[in-house]
Formats: C-alpha cells, structure tokens, sequence
C-alpha cells in the first residue's frame, strides 16, 4: 500500500510504503523536521513505528494491571486495597499483548485473562485476589477496554468481591463503573483508643473522564455506598465519635482534574502531575448528612543520571467536620504516605510531602530510599497543634518486564513512634 501527498497531505511527506511486513520508505518533504516525523506517522492508517507500537503494547500492559487491581481486590475504603498490587511475571503477559497486536478492534476482538493478585498492607494484613478479565479495544486510536470481575481474601478473614468496567474511547474519553461488595474487619483509631471494627456494605463506583488536550484532562464521578460498621469485641461499648457512621447510605458526587507531563506513566523520569478531585456527599436514609471533601497531590520527577531518579510528591487535602471517617483527610490514604495506618491519624485537613530516590541496578533490579513527614488537624492552622508525622525507608524493585519498566515493589518503612511496616505491591508509589 503506497501513500502519497495528496491522499494523505497531512502526512506532509512524499511517498511511504506499508505492507504485512510494516513500514518501509518514507519520504519526507523537505519542510518537515526529525522531530516531527512519529507523531505524523502515528496518524497514518496501517502503518506504525517501533515508538508507536512499544506505545500501544505499554498502554495494554498498564491497563491490564489496572484491570486485575480493580476486579481481584474490590474493596470500599482502603487506599492499599483500591490500588492492588498484582505480582505478575513476563510470560503472564504473552495473551495481554497479542490483543493489542492484532489488527481487528471491537468487543469480539479482545481476549480473556485470569490472574493472581497476592497483597500485603497495614490495614488487612496479606492475601490473595483472583482476578478475571476480558480486555478490548474498542478503536484503533482508544486505550485498552475491560471488562472483569474477581474477589479477595485476607489472612484475617477480610473479604470481598466485584465486577469493574472500564471503556476506552478513540476520542480521548473513557467510562468505568465498579459494583463491589465487601466484608472488612480492621482496627480503627478514635483518638487514642485502637478499636477492632467489622464494616460491611455495597460500593457503586461510576465516572467519566475527557481529555482536552494531551496533557489536560477533566472527569466527572458518583458514588454509592451502603455501609453498616459493628465492634468484632462482643459486648464492647462503641466510641461516641464513631456512632454516626455506624451505618450509612450515601450518594457523591464529584469531579476532578488532571494535567499530566510526565515523559512516562509507569516510571517517570522527568515531568509533573498534579490530580485535584472534590466531591458533595449527602445521606439517603436517617438522619440528613451533607458534607464536601477534596485532595490535591503533586507529583514531579527529575533525573540525576541515566540510572538515577528523584521523585517528589506534595499533597493537600480538606474536608467538612461532619464527614465520615473514611472521607476525611488521612496520612496514607489521601497521599500514598508510607509509615503508618491510614485508620490513626485522620482529620478535617492535611498536609504532607514525600520524597524518593529511585536507583536501578541493571536491568531487572533497582533500590529506593524514601521519606516524608506530614500533619493532619481541624484546620490548616492547627495542623502543627498535634504534632509531626515522620517515616522513612528502604526498598526493593524487581522489574517483572525486559520490555515494559512496571516493578514488582517490596518497602519497609520505620516511623518517628519506632512501628514499622511492610508494603508489597507492583509500580511506583507515585
């Protein structure tokens, strides 16, 4: 198949060749720079360069992971479960990226996939997730579609399942929806006392989000939760801080932003990202409850060599004094902070900022030192008033592709009251 300059004029090129075999013989009108070249070839029906496929096969590989960690670890409030961490080898992948290499798009185009999601995070202790996907691609230009389900246990008898979808759409735009169920047992922090809660319930979670530009994105989301929360303790008399959200119907309603400069999605070596979500909660039964809540984190990466990155993140966070627990502002759950549980130190407003230095050590191995310190309080002029929060660590990276840098992660971070943890999941941090 030949293309020439008045088929195609935007190709700005003199003649390219395209055939079973891929691309051969472009020629560039004189006017066009090196630099330009890929993008202009991107748009070219039947033709892709090496840049542009490695592209499209990172995007499935990313997505796949995305898919895994929704429908295998579906759960309602946990930050560590709601961006599970699926441990994943090269040859787990081999049916994943020959749906992006086929030549057909459509919902029959697409392949099914089942994978394990082993996890290990301060709230529910280690387990498993068995996820299954079928995954699409609903047009040459769109991101990779799924639709799974999957569920969840733990080794102290926390459970959960649930269906996810997500649509990718060649517009730049995309829908999901996630139907989980859960059965949660973990310990909560009302001020000083840790208290041992049972919390159950039903999670609707639907959005969509339109990209504006290449880097600027805009989405709308609701949420639907049905929750009920009881002591394990039999006969244990309830905090008073904790009775109103014993249980709760609630209906959210958001909306968030993004605008992403990052060089690369799955790990950055230079670029920013800054995420603002904000979102209007109202009860549906009982008493009448409205209340706001918003969070803001700022990522930004640079390289010091070839094999050596510093990352940093800033992050914010507000919310109305009348909200749930899970909706106020929390040290691990509002900003990824590793070093503490993201049930003890929760308020009406935060402030935090981490840092990391990620080395790699070949091709498979790297190392990471991190740190951070933050503050949660009524308000962001009392956030000192109870104190610094402060944790640091080591970890380790094993990259699980020779061709794609995703790395199965294992930290263990100390913090300033001497308690450690342990966090294992696949990816960056941020």
């Amino acid at each position: 198949m030949v293309f020439d300059t008045s088929e195609h004029p935007s190709m700005k090129m003199k003649s390219v060749t395209c055939d079973e075999t891929g691309m051969t013989g472009p020629q560039w009108n004189d006017s066009i720079r090196p630099d330009q070249r890929v993008s202009y070839l991107e748009a070219l029906p039947g033709c892709e360069t090496p840049a542009v496929s490695e592209k499209k096969r990172r995007v499935t590989y990313r997505s796949f992971v995305q898919a895994a960690a929704i429908v295998g670890f579906s759960s309602l409030f946990i930050p560590q479960a709601a961006t599970a961490n699926p441990n994943i080898v090269d040859n787990r992948f081999n049916s994943v990226k020959s749906v992006q290499e086929k030549s057909d798009y459509g919902l029959r185009n697409g392949s099914f996939i089942v994978v394990p999601v082993p996890f290990t995070n301060p709230i529910v202790g280690a387990g498993l997730a068995i996820g299954g996907g079928y995954l699409f691609q609903l047009d040459p230009e769109a991101e990779t579609s799924f639709i799974g389900l999957g569920g969840m246990a733990s080794d102290n008898n926390s459970s959960a399942y649930g269906v996810a979808i997500n649509l990718s759409f060649g517009s730049g735009s995309s829908f999901n929806f996630a139907l989980a169920e859960a059965d949660l047992l973990y310990d909560l922090f009302v001020g000083p006392v840790e208290v041992p809660i049972n919390q159950d319930g039903v999670l609707l979670n639907s959005g969509f989000d339109y990209g504006l530009t290449d880097t600027i994105s805009v989405g709308a989301a609701v949420r639907y939760l049905d929750t009920t929360i009881s002591l394990q303790t039999a006969g244990a008399s309830i905090p008073a801080d904790l009775i109103p959200d014993l249980g709760l119907e609630l209906l959210s309603l958001g909306g968030k932003f993004e605008w992403d400069i990052r060089d690369d999605s799955d790990y950055p070596t230079g670029g920013a990202r800054l995420n603002v979500a904000a979102n209007f909660g109202t009860s549906l039964s009982g008493p009448s409850r409205d209340y706001l809540y918003a969070s803001a984190n700022f990522d930004a990466y640079h390289s010091l060599s070839e094999t050596t990155v510093v990352a940093g993140r800033l992050s914010t966070c507000g919310a109305s004094s009348n909200a749930p627990f899970f909706d106020k502002c929390s040290i691990g759950f509002s900003d990824g902070f590793r070093g503490f549980s993201p049930t003890q130190f929760y308020n009406t407003r935060l402030l935090s900022a981490q840092a990391e230095i990620r080395q790699r050590l070949g091709k498979r191995f790297g190392v990471v030192a991190f740190g951070g310190f933050g503050w949660t309080g009524p308000s962001f002029g009392s956030l000192t008033d109870n104190g610094l929060r402060a944790a640091g660590g080591l970890g380790v990276r094993y990259r699980v592709s020779q061709k794609f840098p995703i790395d199965f992660s294992v930290d263990m971070s100390m913090n300033n009251d001497s308690e450690d943890f342990l966090y294992i999941y696949v990816g960056q941090r941020f």
